[in-house]
């Protein structure tokens, strides 16, 4: 499925969750979610939906921003953000679920996106984090041998399953 999703309205937190483990490097995978991702931001500040988002790679996965509005977001914030080591993929969902609850515990009205950018290319298998009431796997696997990870985590947690068009980001 090709589509570029619109984020929803205010009320609404985008958990973003972005793979930088060095598969992603590949094929300028990590340059394209990036491009992609700050198009997502851009479509939460204009909406004034809140935005957050964990990056995982190496060992470590980190929030690197919000949860908040994104006002002032764009490209030179995700340059810096580097690619390279493993997949913790099993600790950035761990710190997204922790995200998500924290945010249903402070508002249970919200509507909560989980946004997961990733190649698929681990062998971890992660619980569904329970306080996303939306989950959206944006496939970013590229070369001949498509693993079809992305298809499979989303159609085991219930979630949409996008791959973005190989159109240059930014």
């Amino acid at each position: 499925m090709h589509y570029r999703p619109v984020v929803a309205q205010a009320g609404v937190l985008h958990c973003f969750v972005l793979d930088c483990s060095s598969s992603m490097l590949r094929d300028d995978s990590l340059a394209r979610a990036k491009g992609w991702l700050a198009s997502m931001f851009d479509q939460a500040a204009q909406q004034r939906s809140h935005a957050a988002l964990i990056c995982f790679g190496g060992n470590t996965a980190d929030i690197r921003f919000g949860p908040a509005v994104p006002r002032w977001w764009n490209e030179r914030w995700l340059a810096p953000l580097a690619g390279g080591g493993g997949t913790p993929f099993a600790l950035g969902m761990r710190k997204a679920a922790e995200m998500l609850a924290q945010s249903a515990r402070l508002y249970p009205a919200q509507q909560r996106h989980l946004w997961v950018l990733t190649d698929g290319r681990t062998s971890e298998h992660p619980v569904c984090p329970p306080h996303a009431q939306r989950i959206h796997v944006v496939d970013f696997e590229t070369g001949a041998l498509r693993l079809g990870r992305c298809a499979a985590l989303a159609q085991a947690w219930g979630a949409t399953h996008i791959t973005p068009r190989n159109e240059p980001q930014g």
